[in-house]
């Protein structure tokens, strides 16, 4: 269940610091009982953008995949040999 906590509770900064790092989701801060901000702990953050960099790529491959820019196992293998003379 997420964390929801008021925004004049931002005033204990340390302890919305501890919040973050124990979280294991974003923590949603409201103002006047409506959504105003959202705020995570930086290895969170970090991570949340480690996963959009992956899906980005995948989603990437399966385009060209879709485009049928593929090259087979093998070929490959002998580009990168011939490449890096291995």
């Amino acid at each position: 269940m997420p964390q929801i906590i008021p925004i004049r509770d931002l005033k204990n900064t340390a302890e919305i610091s501890k919040k973050c790092r124990l979280a294991d989701a974003p923590i949603f801060i409201t103002k006047n009982g409506y959504g105003d901000m959202v705020i995570m702990s930086m290895k969170r953050y970090e991570e949340s953008l480690a996963k959009l960099d992956i899906y980005a790529k995948l989603d990437e491959a399966e385009q060209q995949i879709s485009a049928g820019k593929t090259v087979a196992a093998d070929t490959s293998m002998k580009r990168l040999r011939a490449k890096y003379h291995v």
